[in-house]
């Protein structure tokens, strides 16, 4: 019986760890057909690219992380058992973040404006766009096909 026990839960712990794993490969693989796509249509010089790469990725990373205190800040929230006082301060809490979006945002346009020229920014915003669409016209055919 222990031993039925200590192999289910090894067995379990080996479906979560590959999980997360293949998880992990999916977001790694997806970041870099991104950096591939952005890399190819924005046509940046050396020079631009090693400017403008760490102000991407430090964004990127601030973005991601605001994204997940926002999520988390509102998940699990029974909004009915909570009283206006709480109400009011969760409200508080995702107004701060979204003004600490913008602030990010305004950052970013700010450093963005140093290294690269107005045209290449409005492009970024575009090949940006485009990208996520055909990543989720890909997901959608990845989806019907399975059915």
């Amino acid at each position: 019986m222990k031993k039925s026990i200590i192999t289910l839960f090894i067995l379990f712990l080996s479906v979560a760890a590959f999980s997360q794993n293949d998880r992990q490969e999916k977001e790694d693989k997806i970041k870099a057909l991104k950096i591939a796509y952005l890399t190819e249509n924005l046509d940046l010089s050396t020079t631009e690219a090693q400017q403008f790469w760490p102000i991407y990725n430090t964004y990127e990373e601030q973005q991601q992380s605001v994204r997940s205190e926002y999520h988390n800040k509102k998940r699990d929230i029974n909004i009915d058992a909570l009283t206006e006082t709480e109400a009011q301060k969760l409200l508080k809490e995702l107004e701060a973040l979204n003004a600490k979006r913008n602030s990010i945002n305004d950052n970013y346009m700010l450093a963005l404006k140093k290294v690269l020229t107005a045209k290449q920014i409005l492009k970024l915003k575009n090949t940006e766009d485009n990208f996520k669409r055909k990543m989720f016209s890909e997901y959608k055919k990845r989806k019907e096909s399975k059915h």
